[in-house]
């Protein structure tokens, strides 16, 4: 395989994880920044240190991502170019327009697409066409345990937010409104930092699987173990992708789709915080953006069901449902112009 297919790989899965790092940005620190908990600066600063730091943790996900969809001796350099190429342009469609979506599903869709293309056979005769796909290089069990994950995820998010936040105000029910405030702005910045370290730690992993994935499937490792450049290249590049920042979805997630005060950014971030590490012990990959927009739903909803502005969350859910068709055809695409 010519050195400068894997390079390209390469250079597209740092590519894929700086504008992960860049779209997410709003994940961890948009609550934060919209309750005023911190400035704009700050924010940015703590996000992208603990990105770094929680990319760095382990590699649980990396190896579900590089063996538990296809088999990474089974794929080509070409194949997962295709998918990094299809999940960019649709995080950068969605940056554009200011939706919170999901690299994740953008990644599986990509990777899904391009090996689908990579095994359809397509013949013309006399005027018609018949195609064949060969399945065998998919992981049933990976495929249906991630799938399982990313459902589940935004509902555990969304329950947790809920209950976490009526238990908040029953605790805090006599407390004055001007002195939570107070308390809660401070305790933002642990929840914030938690939930930023949770995004490292899952997200950057992704970016590990593939690379490694390519490597494997080169000859270039004789089995599938992340190397420590490889860590430190997606870390690095995650953290320079939310030092960033995605501006456009922060205003998205923070304030168009709820009125946040401190104590319900707090409770959602601990919600999403909790739900991302509990996925990434157990080496699942799951969406942060959906994670973390499903609990603020949830906050909102312990309310009232109005405090939550559901035509902006009709949206996100829209973006959340197209993603994974888009780019599987995406990724497909990518493949059949590379091939």
């Amino acid at each position: 395989m010519p050195e400068f297919t894997i390079l390209a790989v390469v250079a597209a899965a740092l590519l894929f994880d700086f504008v992960n790092g860049f779209h997410d940005t709003a994940n961890a620190i948009a609550t934060s920044v919209l309750t005023r908990a911190l400035s704009i600066p700050m924010a940015i600063l703590m996000a992208a240190g603990l990105n770094f730091l929680g990319a760095l943790v382990g590699t649980h996900v990396a190896t579900t991502i590089g063996r538990g969809i296809v088999d990474p001796k089974a794929v080509t350099a070409e194949v997962v170019l295709a998918a990094l190429l299809g999940a960019v342009t649709w995080n950068t469609i969605t940056w554009y327009y200011g939706l919170p979506s999901s690299s994740s599903h953008a990644l599986i869709g990509g990777l899904v697409g391009a090996v689908s293309a990579a095994n359809t056979t397509i013949l013309a005769q006399g005027g018609s066409f018949s195609y064949s796909w060969h399945y065998s290089e998919f992981n049933a069990a990976g495929l249906g345990k991630i799938g399982a994950a990313l459902v589940i995820s935004p509902v555990a998010g969304l329950l947790l937010g809920f209950w976490l936040m009526i238990l908040l105000m029953w605790v805090f029910r006599h407390a004055r409104p001007a002195r939570l405030n107070a308390w809660f702005r401070r305790l933002q910045v642990l929840s914030a930092g938690f939930m930023a370290f949770s995004h490292g730690g899952n997200d950057a992993q992704k970016t590990m699987g593939i690379i490694t994935m390519a490597l494997v499937s080169a000859g270039l490792l004789g089995s599938f173990e992340v190397p420590v450049w490889v860590k430190i290249a997606c870390a690095a590049t995650m953290a320079l992708g939310t030092a960033v920042g995605g501006w456009r979805i922060i205003k998205t997630i923070g304030r168009n789709l709820l009125a946040l005060a401190p104590i319900h950014g707090f409770a959602a971030e601990t919600s999403g915080a909790l739900v991302i590490q509990a996925a990434t012990h157990l080496g699942l990959p799951i969406s942060t953006t959906h994670v973390i927009s499903s609990a603020i739903m949830g906050v909102g909803a312990s309310r009232r069901l109005t405090a939550v502005r559901w035509k902006v969350a009709g949206q996100i859910i829209g973006a959340w449902i197209l993603t994974l068709p888009l780019c599987m055809l995406l990724g497909a695409v990518a493949y059949w112009v590379i091939a």
